[in-house]
């Protein structure tokens, strides 16, 4: 007597049964159409994930990977990967992972596009093995964006914000405060900034207090947007003077005056979410490593290298430098001057220098002008420098100059006159490819207190932004710069990171 079937068993048959007839179709499909690569019953080797995909990049990003569904042909895959605009960089494997690392960094203000089509699955026998299903990827570097401290009627002071790749211009700071000077956050979503009421003039340098503020530009910018401003550090009982942003945005050093004690003149270090910490550090100018952990301090005759931490020890000490200028972005090297005081009797001279971490002190220029600021290219492999020359006059007067120096063989190749080097600053873009600097116009006219002050004590009352395109050098041509004015009207210009 047959018992009668349950449920459960009847599920289980009907499922049995479906999947017998889906083999059986594959099967008898895949004889039908030959297994030929058209067959539409062969499943594909294919791309599972792209990291780069739809992402915004900036020059922290060096690598992206392709992760397959199945082991690949190696040539096959590297042959066919197409990138528009083209990256350099190299391919590394490691099993269905496919990895691209970029040998210079990714060009900012680019939209790029990814393709492979003609990858290959490995086949362990002498057959080709399967075609693989086209892949097509997109994704964006970030905008070339900058900022800059406005000088006309309507922006005087202020901290201006300007997107050159889209042509959208936002003015982040109120109206009654006068910016003297700024560093952005490692993501160019915000910018620290030192600023005073106006109506102060000069005494507004004594007075200045540590802000934040938002950029927007993570924002859409079809969209309004309202910059959200707080104070990090007052001026109650201290005088804020030079500070420094770590490049991981954590830290903040802070040279401090003690109002009530003019010998308390000590570095102070800020981070989010703690009470400032005093140093006992008292030093001239200062530079944070671009890993946070150090700071490169000059005292007396030389450059200390200091932990980041109170009451710390020296690391190391360079006694022939006066000025640290700039640190490779790997912090493997730097740039330094030395004032070659010990033949200032017979001829007035400095030297720039490139010095690393494995003891090389490098001369790399030695001129009897004066060295005004130099930065490192992405890469390390170059400096570009603002100098000047000293002219054969009675009257002591110096021509500046931009220039561009190559580390290893110490080349230097003038880039660009200037009529005036006072107060010029230089940006070098984060992908290394353009150069920002300004041209300011000031007076003495005691009557201008609402007027930004410059390092000489004189108002500005304006300033022109000028964008370097330096010459690309392949072998021996050269190309000429190209040089454009801007219609900006400020100082103080500095690349978004």
């Amino acid at each position: 007597m047959y018992k009668k079937l349950q449920t459960i068993d009847k599920t289980a048959l009907s499922v049995i049964c479906s999947l017998f007839l889906i083999i059986g179709g594959l099967i008898w499909g895949e004889q039908l159409c030959g297994g030929g690569e058209a067959c539409p019953f062969i499943t594909r080797p294919e791309v599972q994930e792209f990291s780069w995909q739809n992402q915004q990049l900036g020059l922290e990003d060096r690598a992206f990977t392709l992760t397959f569904n199945r082991p690949m042909d190696l040539a096959s895959v590297e042959e066919n990967l197409v990138i528009e605009p083209t990256l350099p960089g190299k391919i590394s494997w490691a099993g269905r992972r496919l990895a691209y690392t970029l040998t210079v960094p990714i060009p900012y203000g680019e939209s790029y596009k990814l393709q492979l089509q003609g990858g290959r699955e490995r086949s362990g026998t002498t057959e080709i093995g399967l075609l693989m299903e086209p892949f097509f990827g997109k994704f964006k570097s970030r905008d070339r964006a900058f900022a800059y401290i406005g000088t006309n009627q309507t922006e005087q002071g202020q901290l201006v914000f300007y997107n050159l790749t889209q042509k959208k211009k936002i003015i982040l700071t109120p109206p009654n405060l006068n910016v003297v000077e700024f560093k952005f956050y490692p993501k160019g979503d915000k910018i620290l900034f030192s600023a005073a009421s106006k109506n102060q003039g000069i005494q507004g340098l004594s007075e200045l207090q540590l802000y934040q503020v938002t950029t927007g530009i993570d924002q859409d910018l079809s969209k309004p947007f309202q910059p959200s401003i707080e104070v990090i550090l007052d001026n109650k009982d201290y005088q804020n003077n030079q500070f420094e942003l770590s490049s991981d945005g954590e830290t903040i050093v802070v040279q401090r005056l003690n109002r009530n004690n003019p010998a308390d003149f000590d570095l102070w270090m800020v981070k989010p979410g703690t009470q400032p910490k005093r140093l006992n550090l008292p030093g001239g100018e200062f530079l944070i490593t671009p890993d946070g952990q150090t700071l490169a301090v000059t005292k007396g005759e030389g450059v200390a290298i200091v932990p980041l931490q109170p009451n710390t020890e020296p690391l190391d000490f360079l006694p022939k430098f006066g000025r640290i200028l700039n640190f490779s972005a790997d912090g493997s090297a730097a740039a330094m001057v030395n004032f070659n005081m010990e033949n200032a009797k017979l001829r007035y001279t400095k030297s720039l220098y490139y010095v690393n971490n494995q003891g090389i002190q490098k001369e790399l220029l030695n001129i009897d002008g004066s060295i005004i600021d130099c930065k490192f290219n992405p890469s390390g492999t170059h400096l570009y420098c603002l100098l000047t020359q000293l002219l054969p006059s009675k009257d002591y007067q110096e021509k500046p100059y931009l220039a561009k120096i190559d580390v290893k063989t110490a080349q230097v190749l003038p880039l660009l006159e200037l009529t005036n080097y006072r107060d010029i600053h230089i940006s070098l873009s984060p992908d290394g490819l353009a150069i920002l600097f300004d041209q300011i116009l000031t007076t003495d006219n005691p009557s201008l207190n609402n007027a930004p002050v410059s390092n000489a004590g004189e108002s500005i009352i304006g300033g022109r932004l000028w964008l370097l395109i330096p010459p690309a050098t392949d072998g021996k041509e050269v190309t000429q710069p190209d040089l454009e004015e801007l219609p900006l009207v400020g100082f103080h210009p500095q690349w978004s990171p």
